[in-house]
This record gives structure tokens, C-alpha cells and sequence, in this order.
């Protein structure tokens, strides 16, 4: 029995578990790869200072989002697909990041509708919203995301255009997977994954078939969304997005200060420094690298979180360090979903917690709010 003791355990059993275009989904970036990259290789330059003989009685790693009580400052990020590393997905990881504690955001592009994750869960959980050409939609799924109760909404503000992600195009990508004999072959070798989705009908964009006018299964989907990314998205449009929501709302993507500083003047909840995992713009700076001069710019405006590379505990603690309210992890939980459903997803959570509490100590501190800039190692940041 193989004993699990961090993420990238979890890592290889997603590996092994999952047919290859659904893995290589989740842990790839665009181009070279070089930003997806650099989003775990640069926390890892970053180095701590260990104190000792300090009182470390009674630790806690709680801490607020947007207002919300949260087991740590930690949050189950948006990922497309997620229902297809496991069956049924969407609802699994939602249940276990509720009984962690710990926010859920749901994708546009997921496999699990908003409906199906409200109906096996019992406290809010946040929408994620693309911008599509079709305004109506929009407005739809803003209506939908409201109707749920969703306790905010999280605007993806850096996916007018689709990054070129080299492996997905190779793999030909689709939600259900096409029978072509490559992917077969690949199926056969992964018995849990497909007793799985022969037991769940739901292996379609839950949140897009059956809602859109002319869209009623995977080829006329296909043509829909080639089309449906807006590339004329602007801050009025956000101001537009705030108005019709009407609740807490977090804007995702922001990378440069000056972006920053234009989220302040929306009136946002919060921002998420963010590249897309390095799914978008290869060659960016990394999102570690990005957030101290974003919450320089911003100070106490705008709450700040970041998301990208966030693999370990002591990552969180180091972006809490560097100012972030809130961190996201995507791959890391996703890694679990796919080694073994809900359970997986729960471990991924214990793991970066032990660590968050166990690194937090060795440097000399109680609780999230004495960690700053000081237990950090000055010029390795």
C-alpha cells in the first residue's frame, strides 16, 4: 500500500490513475512551459528563517477570505474539467473542501453544473465566470450562480484568447474523449477512471449543454466555445459583471501593478495575482514573483490572494509572508481528485495544512497574523 505523504505522491497516482489527455490537461502549460515552471521553481528560491526556543503552544492556521472564516487560507481554485479526472468531480472536491473548510470555486467550463454542486452541498461555494460573446448566457449564468446562493463570484479576467497548450492539441483534447484507438488503448490501461464514468451521466460541460440555444452535445458545443471567448473584454464590462452580481466578487488574473491598481477602482472584493497556472502568457513572471509589488501598489484597498504553483504548505506560507490573504491551489487538489476521488482530495488538504502548521512553527510563530516579510531569508525573495 503505497503511503502518501505529500502532493507529489499524489502527483503520480493521478498519473497512473487517469487516461493521459485528462493528466497532461491538468499538468501542462502553454509553449515552452516556462511559466508553469517557474511558478513552483520560484517559491522554492525562497528561503526561510527557523527560530527556536519559542512558546509554540496552542498554533492555529485559521484565517479569513473576503470575509469568510476559513480552516487556512486556502481555497479549491477554478479548473476546467475537473469531472473528468474523476467521475462526478465537481461534487466530490466541492464536499470535501466544505468539510475541510476551505472555499470551492466552481468553473464555467466544468464537467458538474452549478445546480448538481449545490444539491450535495450544504454551504456556499463561489462561481468562477467567463466572459462570452453571448451576453445573454452571461447574464444567465450570473442568475444561476445567484439562484445557488454562491457566496462570490470569481471573474477570469486573462482568458480573452486561449493560450497555445501544445499537449492538449496533441492529445485532442475533448469532454467525452473521443474513441479514437490511441485514446482507447490509453482507457483500457485506466480500469478505475472508466468504471467510473460509465456509472455518472455526467460527462458534458454541465454548465453550458442544455443552456445555450443550439447547443445540445459535444460537436455543436465544440463550434460554440471556438467562437464564444470575447476578446473585447474591458473594465466596463467589469463594472457591468459587479452591477448584475450584485455580491462579493474576486477578479482573477491580475498580474502587473497597473492592473492592480485598475481592480481597486472597480470596487472588487479582492484580486487573485495570477498567470492562468502558466496556461496562458509562457514567458510571464511567476505568480510568486509578481505579488509583493502588487500588494505594495494596492496596500489595504483591494485583499489580496495568488494562485500558481502553490504545491506545499510552506508555499502558502510564504505568499501569507509576502502579503497574500488567501492562496488557491488547482494541480495540487486535482492531483488528489485523480489518485482517489474525494478522499484524495481531503488528503491534499491535510497535507498542506500539516505543513502550513509544522513550517509555521519552526520559524517561530503562533498564528497567521505574526507571519511577514521577517521569517523570511532577506534577497531570496
Amino acid at each position: 500500500m503505497t503511503v502518501i505523504t505529500c502532493i507529489e505522491d499524489l502527483r503520480r497516482l493521478h498519473q497512473a490513475r487517469v487516461p493521459r489527455m485528462f493528466y497532461d490537461y491538468a499538468d501542462s502549460g502553454s509553449w515552452t512551459e516556462g511559466t508553469y515552471r517557474a511558478n513552483e521553481s520560484d517559491f522554492q528560491r525562497i528561503k526561510l528563517r527557523q527560530r527556536v526556543a519559542v512558546n509554540l503552544e496552542n498554533r492555529s492556521i485559521a484565517g479569513r477570505m473576503i470575509g469568510v472564516d476559513v480552516a487556512m487560507p486556502v481555497a479549491l481554485a477554478p479548473t476546467g474539467l475537473t469531472g473528468m479526472q474523476h467521475a462526478d468531480g465537481e461534487i466530490l472536491a466541492a464536499r470535501a473542501a466544505e468539510r475541510f473548510g476551505v472555499p470551492f470555486t466552481l468553473s464555467t467550463m466544468s464537467i458538474c453544473s452549478i445546480e448538481d454542486v449545490k444539491a450535495h452541498t450544504t454551504r456556499p461555494f463561489w462561481f468562477q465566470l467567463y466572459v462570452m460573446r453571448d451576453r445573454a448566457f452571461i447574464e444567465g449564468l450570473i442568475d444561476r450562480a445567484k439562484a445557488a446562493g454562491c457566496g462570490a463570484l470569481v471573474l477570469t479576467l486573462d482568458l480573452q484568447i486561449l493560450g497555445q497548450r501544445h499537449k492538449d492539441l496533441k492529445n485532442g483534447l475533448s469532454a467525452p474523449p473521443k474513441l479514437t484507438l490511441a485514446n482507447i488503448l490509453n482507457m483500457m490501461t485506466r480500469p478505475r477512471w472508466c468504471l467510473g464514468m460509465l456509472g455518472t451521466s455526467r460527462r458534458q460541460f454541465g454548465n453550458i449543454v442544455g443552456h445555450v440555444k443550439g447547443v445540445a452535445d459535444m460537436s455543436s458545443l465544440s463550434a460554440w466555445t471556438a467562437q464564444q471567448f470575447d476578446p473585447t473584454l474591458n473594465w466596463g464590462d467589469v463594472e457591468w459583471i459587479k452591477k448584475r452580481w450584485g455580491g462579493k466578487l474576486i477578479l482573477k488574473g491580475i498580474q502587473d501593478v497597473e492592473d492592480a491598481r485598475l481592480a481597486v477602482q472597480t470596487g472588487a472584493d479582492a484580486l487573485i495575482v495570477s498567470n492562468h497556472g502558466g496556461r496562458q502568457l509562457d514567458g510571464a513572471l511567476s505568480s510568486i514573483a509578481s505579488l509583493p509589488a502588487i500588494v505594495d501598489a494596492v496596500g489595504d484597498r483591494i485583499e489580496v490572494h495568488m494562485d500558481g504553483g502553490v504545491r506545499s504548505g510552506q508555499d502558502v506560507l510564504k505568499a501569507v509572508a509576502l502579503g497574500a490573504r488567501g492562496t488557491y491551489i488547482g494541480r495540487s487538489f486535482l492531483y488528489g481528485l485523480g489518485a482517489m476521488g474525494e478522499a484524495g482530495v481531503t488528503k491534499a488538504l491535510e497535507i498542506i495544512a500539516k505543513e502550513l502548521d509544522l513550517t509555521m512553527a519552526f520559524c517561530g510563530r503562533r498564528n497567521l497574523a505574526e507571519v511577514g516579510p521577517d521569517i523570511l531569508v532577506p534577497g531570496s525573495f
